[in-house]
């Protein structure tokens, strides 16, 4: 997604949830974390409406709030897809082919590491380690794990979720 086609989709965020919680955490001091918590499940991303909002209502600089968003990796500054796919490039799957792996979801998806489709289903990222050592190489789609995965298998894997809504 382009920064001009998303600083233009930003202009028309509807700020009332953002309100919202900023209306139930404006008295308490150091509310900074959970305000932005609640932002972005609001709206899956922190918009940088939202943070203007917030540094107002919270009487901050919004340096500060983007010295918090950028330093925590929970927080996105972008929307993210509907579907996470994260690739474990920890030592285990590294040596099992994770990059395989990865290069197959950028070659059928066109995205890499901390991107996201334009239609907004997908989101790649390549994490340090899923845990799952003994299925390596492993993927997860948000909370699914799929283990022992071939390039014929991330093929299955996507197009699964592909068809999905």
């Amino acid at each position: 997604m382009s920064n001009v086609a998303q600083t233009t989709e930003e202009k028309d965020i509807d700020l009332a949830d953002a309100n919202s919680i900023l209306d139930k955490y404006e008295t308490m001091h150091g509310a900074l974390m959970p305000v932005l918590q609640a932002i972005q499940e609001a709206y899956g991303y922190i918009p940088e409406p939202c943070v203007h909002l917030a540094a107002e209502r919270l009487n901050v600089y919004p340096s500060q709030i983007y010295g918090v968003l950028t330093f925590y990796a929970q927080f996105h500054l972008a929307p993210r897809g509907k579907y996470i796919v994260r690739v474990c490039m920890g030592t285990a799957c590294h040596v099992k082919g994770a990059g395989r792996i990865g290069d197959t979801l950028k070659d059928r998806l066109g995205i890499g590491h901390a991107e996201t489709t334009e239609d907004l289903k997908f989101t790649a990222e390549y994490v340090a380690c899923i845990g799952a050592c003994g299925m390596a190489p492993v993927i997860m789609v948000g909370d699914n794990t799929y283990g022992s995965m071939t390039v014929q298998k991330m093929d299955e894997v996507i197009a699964k979720y592909q068809k999905m809504d």
